[in-house]
C-alpha cells in the first residue's frame, strides 16, 4: 500500500489516540474504585472499554495500513459485543425481563411507519418481545466473529480486498451480510427503547443512547461512504479511503471518551451503601468475565424457552442461580422493583407465589421508581397503547412452558416446622 496522508495527520491521530486512551481508562479505574453496583458496572466498563479498542486498532491501521484488515477486524468484533451489552445494561436498569412484563403488561406497541410496524399488527409487550429484541442483538455478535473469520481466509486467498465492489471479490456480498445483520441488531436495540422510553427515564437514557449509535452507527456507515467516494472518484482510491477512514476514527474517539463520562458517570456509584467494593482486581475480574454472555446465550436460543422470565444471569456470591416454578415469580431486582411499586399491577402481586427470593444489587440513588404502569398518563409515547380492561387480567403464562414429565406425581407435604 503506497498511499500515504500529509505528517499532520498522524500527529493528530497519535494524540486524540492517547487522549482518548487516557480518558477511558481513568473512567474504567474510577468505576473500578466505586464498584458498587456490579449489575450495572460491567457492562458499563465494557461499553466504556470500546474506546480504548476503537482508537488503538484505528492508529495501527493508519501507520500500518497493510496489516490494517486484523486490526480493523477486532474493532468490529468489540462493535457487536458494545451493542449487546448495551442492551443487557438496559433490561438490567429496568430489573430484568419479567420487571419489564409486570410493568408493560396489557400494552401493545402500535404500528408505525417510522418503527416500520405499519404492515404488522400491533406488538404485545410480553416476554417474547423481550427475547426477541435480545435475539436481534446476540445474533450480531455471533455472526460478526464468524464473518470476521471467512474475511481472513479469503483475504488470505485473494478474494478479498477492501472498498472492492466487484461482483467478483467477496467484499460487495459480505458488506450486505454485514449491514443486514448490523441493522437487525439496531433495529432491535431501538425497539426496545421505544418500547421501555418510560421505565428507563430515570436512567437518563437519552445521551447513552446517541453516543453509542453514533458511535458504533456512524463508524461503521462513514466508512461505507468513504469507500463509495473513493469508487465514484471523489477519493484517490480505497486505501486512502481507509486511512481517512481510520484518521477520522481516532479523532472521534476522544470524542467519545469524554461523551461516556458525561453519559456513564461513576459518581453516582460513589460513595454508595448498596455494597462495599470487592477491590480493583476482582472488580475487573468479574467485569472481564463471560460467563454472563454464554447463559444469556444459550437461554436465548434454547428451543425450548421454560425458564426465560425466572432467568437471573446476575451473580451474587452464590454464582448464577436459576428459578423453575409454574407461576411468574419476580426474583432479585425484579422482585425490589414490584415491592416498591405495588401499585403498578394492583393486586396481581397479591397473587404471586415467591417459591424462591435472591437479594441483589439495589437501583441507583437516581433511579427512583418506575412510572405507574396502571396510570395511561405515564406511558407518554404515542407508540404504546394500553388494550388491557381489566386489573384482574392473568400474566400471559404461556412465557413458561415447563417439562413436567420429570416432576413426580406427588409433592410432599411441606413441613410446617420448618416454615416458621
Amino acid at each position: 500500500m503506497g498511499v500515504l496522508l500529509p505528517l499532520f495527520f498522524y500527529v493528530i491521530a497519535f494524540f486524540c489516540t492517547v487522549g482518548a486512551i487516557a480518558l477511558a481508562i481513568l473512567h474504567i479505574y474510577r468505576h473500578l474504585l466505586n464498584y458498587t453496583e456490579p449489575t450495572y458496572q460491567r457492562f458499563i466498563v465494557r461499553i466504556v472499554f470500546m474506546v480504548p479498542v476503537y482508537a488503538l486498532m484505528s492508529f495501527l491501521s493508519l501507520v500500518l495500513p497493510r496489516l490494517s484488515i486484523y486490526f480493523n477486524s477486532i474493532r468490529e468484533v468489540y462493535e457487536a459485543w458494545v451493542i449487546y451489552n448495551f442492551l443487557s445494561l438496559c433490561l438490567a436498569w429496568v430489573g430484568g425481563p419479567g420487571s419489564v412484563v409486570i410493568s408493560l403488561s396489557g400494552r401493545v406497541l402500535k404500528p408505525s411507519v417510522c418503527l416500520m410496524t405499519c404492515c404488522f399488527p400491533p406488538i404485545p409487550l410480553d416476554g417474547r418481545f423481550i427475547r426477541k429484541c435480545k435475539q436481534g442483538c446476540l445474533q450480531f455478535v455471533i455472526l460478526k466473529p464468524i464473518l470476521v473469520v471467512v474475511t481472513l481466509i479469503l483475504y488470505a486467498k485473494g478474494k478479498y480486498k477492501d472498498g472492492n465492489f466487484n461482483p467478483k471479490q467477496s467484499y460487495l456480498y459480505l458488506t450486505i451480510i454485514y449491514t443486514f445483520s448490523y441493522t437487525m441488531a439496531l433495529y432491535a436495540l431501538a425497539l426496545f427503547y421505544v418500547a421501555c422510553k418510560d421505565l428507563l427515564q430515570p436512567f437518563n437514557p437519552v445521551p447513552k443512547f446517541i453516543i453509542i449509535k453514533s458511535v458504533v452507527f456512524l463508524t461503521y456507515w462513514q466508512g461505507v461512504l468513504f469507500f463509495l467516494a473513493a469508487k465514484s472518484g471523489f477519493i484517490q482510491d480505497a486505501d486512502e479511503a481507509a486511512l481517512l477512514q481510520n484518521f477520522i476514527i481516532c479523532v472521534e474517539m476522544l470524542i467519545a471518551a469524554v461523551g461516556h463520562f458525561y453519559a456513564f458517570p461513576y459518581k453516582e456509584y460513589a460513595g454508595a451503601n448498596i455494597g462495599g467494593s470487592r477491590g480493583l482486581t476482582a472488580s475487573l475480574g468479574h467485569a472481564l468475565k463471560l460467563n454472563d454472555f454464554y447463559h444469556d446465550t444459550v437461554h436465548q436460543f434454547a428451543p425450548t424457552y421454560h425458564d426465560y422470565v425466572l432467568y437471573n444471569h446476575s451473580e451474587g456470591e452464590e454464582g448464577t442461580r436459576k428459578y423453575r416454578s409454574r407461576t411468574f415469580v419476580p426474583i432479585g431486582p425484579e422482585m425490589d422493583n414490584v415491592r416498591k411499586n405495588k401499585h403498578i399491577t394492583g393486586n396481581k402481586v397479591d397473587d404471586i407465589q415467591l417459591t424462591s427470593f435472591s437479594s441483589d444489587s439495589s437501583t441507583p440513588s437516581n433511579s427512583g421508581s418506575l412510572p405507574d404502569a396502571s396510570n395511561s398518563d405515564a406511558i407518554k409515547s404515542s407508540l404504546l397503547v394500553d388494550v388491557s380492561t381489566s386489573a384482574s387480567i392473568p400474566y400471559d403464562l404461556t412465557l413458561i412452558d415447563l417439562d413436567v414429565s420429570s416432576y413426580p406425581e406427588e409433592v410432599p407435604a411441606a413441613d410446617k416446622a420448618g416454615l416458621r
